[in-house]
C-alpha cells in the first residue's frame, strides 16, 4: 500500500496576496501558480503561509491551501510566530517584493528584509530568493550581510543578468539566472473584436514620477519633466485618432503611500484630455493583466504593468526609471526600453512613435523575447523541483 505524503509546507516573505502595488501582487499570484503546479507534478499537496503587511485590499490569492498571517512592525519587534513558521515549514521563500533586495530603497525596508532571510537561516529550514533584481548595495554593511545570506541559500535566482552579476561581485557563484515570474501570472484572453474600430494604446502612468518621486525632487533621476511628457503622448496618439486608454497598476486608496497611487495622476490627465478611457480600479493583477491584454499597444513606467502587455501579446514600449527595466527585458533580448534617466523626451517620443508605426515587429520581437524568457524561467522551477524531491514525509 502507498504511504500518502503530508503536503508539503512553504512559507512566502516579501510576498503580497493584497498589496494596491499590483506588480508585487503578480509575483504573489505568479509564485502560488508555479508551486501548485510543481507540487502537482509530484503527486502531493502543498499549503502556504504568506506574511503579508497589513494592506486593506481583499486578497486576490485565495484557496484552501492559503494561510495569510498579518505582519508588521510589530511583529517584527516579537517574530517568535514567524520563526516557528519557518522553522515547521519545508521551504521558505523570498522574493524580495520583486526589486527591494538593495539599498536604493533605503535602509529601513532592507533591514527589515535581512531580519526575516537571518531568522529563517537561524530555523535550519532551506531559504530560496526566488527572481529578483539584487542590488545595487551601496553600503559596506549591506554588502557583507546579503553575500552572507546568499551563500547560505538554498537557491540564488536572479530574474537578469545586471542581478547575476550583482551576486557574483558579492562572491556568489551558484546562481539561477531566470526571468519574472509574472510571465507566469494567469489571465483572461481577450474576446475578438471588429477590426474597424480605433487603435487601443494603453498608457500607464506612474503616479510616483508624475509627483517627482518619494520626495518630489527627483531622486530616480529623470532627465526630463515627466508629466510634460505623459502629456505629450497623449496628444501624439489623440491626433492619430487612437483611443488612449490610461491604466492605473498601483492603486493606493489611502494611507501613508497615497503619493505613489497611479489613479490620481491618470484622473488629472484625463479632466485634461476629454474622452480619453481610464481603466477601472482592477481587484487582482489578473483582472488588470486581462485588461491590458485587450489593448493594441502600450507603453508605461510601471515595470509590472508592461510585463503585463508583453506575456499577453501586445507590442510594448517600457518607460523605463531604473536600472531593473533594461535588466529583465534587455537579459532576454527585447530591446525597446526607452530610458527616462537618460534620454531627452524627443528621443524617446521617437522611439515611441517608430514603435508604434512598426507594432508587428515590436510584437514579433515581444514574442520571441516572452520565449526565452520562459525557457528561462523553468531553470528556477526546475531548481524548486529539485528541493521539492528531497522533501520527505
Amino acid at each position: 500500500m502507498t504511504k500518502t505524503l503530508r503536503p508539503i509546507r512553504v512559507c512566502l516573505i516579501m510576498h503580497s496576496t493584497r498589496s494596491d502595488n499590483l506588480g508585487v501582487g503578480a509575483l504573489t499570484v505568479s509564485e502560488v501558480a508555479i508551486l501548485r503546479d510543481l507540487a502537482a507534478r509530484l503527486g502531493r499537496k502543498i499549503e502556504f503561509t504568506v506574511f503579508d503587511w497589513k494592506d486593506a485590499r481583499t486578497p486576490y490569492v485565495s484557496g484552501s491551501d492559503i494561510r495569510i498571517v498579518d505582519f508588521g512592525g510589530k511583529e517584527l519587534l516579537d517574530p517568535r510566530k514567524y520563526f516557528a513558521t519557518a522553522r515547521r515549514s519545508d521551504m521558505v521563500i523570498d522574493i524580495g517584493a520583486g526589486d527591494s533586495f538593495a539599498d536604493i530603497y533605503g535602509a529601513k525596508r532592507l533591514r527589515r528584509m535581512f531580519i526575516m532571510k537571518y531568522l529563517a537561516h537561524l530555523a535550519g529550514t532551506p531559504l530560496i530568493l526566488a527572481p529578483q533584481t539584487i542590488g545595487p548595495f551601496t553600503r559596506a554593511s549591506s554588502r557583507f550581510l546579503a553575500r552572507l545570506s546568499m551563500k547560505w541559500s538554498a537557491v540564488v535566482a536572479s530574474r537578469d543578468k545586471l542581478s547575476t552579476q550583482a551576486a557574483r561581485d558579492l562572491g556568489i557563484t551558484n546562481i539561477v539566472e531566470a526571468s519574472d515570474v509574472a510571465l507566469r501570472l494567469p489571465y483572461d484572453a481577450p474576446a475578438p473584436r471588429a477590426a474597424e474600430g480605433p487603435v487601443r494604446v494603453g498608457l500607464n502612468v506612474s503616479g510616483l514620477l508624475f509627483g517627482g518621486g518619494y520626495t518630489g525632487k527627483n531622486e530616480f533621476g529623470l532627465t526630463m519633466d515627466y508629466p510634460a511628457l505623459v502629456r505629450d503622448i497623449i496628444r501624439h496618439f489623440r491626433a492619430l485618432g487612437c483611443e488612449v486608454h490610461l491604466v492605473p497598476h498601483v492603486l493606493v486608496a489611502s494611507g501613508p503611500m497615497q503619493g505613489e497611487d497611479d489613479s490620481a495622476a491618470s484622473e488629472k490627465l484625463a479632466a485634461e484630455f476629454p474622452g480619453t478611457v481610464i481603466a477601472p480600479r482592477f481587484a487582482s493583477p489578473s483582472e488588470a493583466k486581462s485588461y491590458i491584454a485587450g489593448l493594441d499597444f502600450f507603453l508605461g513606467a510601471r515595470m509590472h504593468a508592461c510585463i503585463a502587455a508583453f506575456s499577453s501579446g501586445v507590442p510594448v514600449i517600457p518607460m523605463a526609471y531604473s536600472r531593473k527595466f533594461e535588466g529583465l527585458f534587455g537579459s532576454i533580448g527585447f530591446t525597446r526600453t526607452v530610458d527616462c534617466t537618460k534620454e531627452t523626451p524627443e528621443a524617446i517620443l521617437q522611439k515611441i512613435r517608430a514603435g508604434f508605426e512598426d507594432r508587428a515587429a515590436v510584437k514579433a520581437e515581444a514574442d520571441a523575447a516572452l520565449a526565452r524568457g520562459k525557457a528561462k524561467l523553468l531553470e528556477y522551477e526546475n531548481a524548486l523541483l529539485a528541493v521539492m524531491r528531497g522533501i520527505r514525509d
